[in-house]
């Protein structure tokens, strides 16, 4: 199962989505905004990825300077907790696929967990 956590409003989300569809893959699309991970599922979701808690979060997003989530004081647990309540936060798109996880910026990143 191919999953993409999905801003529609995002280019790169939208680019993303439109290369697995080019593939033959439908994929589940979660809109993450609407439907936000759970700190678990985060959790789950960022050692599926390999990164750093902070790679997953949007630096660019005026919310992460207002709450000052790049004060380095924060725990990964803290941080999660801070995607969990503002999924704003979280980059986007990832992108889940039987061959791993992959936060695709760019989009081509998608290609090394296709087959």
């Amino acid at each position: 199962m191919t999953m993409i956590f999905h801003n529609p409003n995002c280019g790169t989300s939208r680019k993303t989505l439109a290369l697995l569809r080019e593939r033959g893959i439908e994929p589940t699309v979660i809109e993450y905004l609407k439907t936000p991970p759970s700190r678990e599922e985060l959790s789950e979701l960022i050692a599926a990825l390999g990164i750093p808690v902070r790679a997953l979060l949007r630096r660019k997003e005026s919310l992460y300077a207002e709450l000052g989530v790049d004060d380095p004081k924060w725990s990964d647990a803290e941080l999660i907790a801070f995607i969990a309540e503002h999924p704003i936060l979280m980059e986007r798109p990832v992108v889940v696929t039987p061959k791993g996880a992959r936060l695709c910026r760019p989009a081509e990143t998608l290609l090394e967990v296709l087959d």
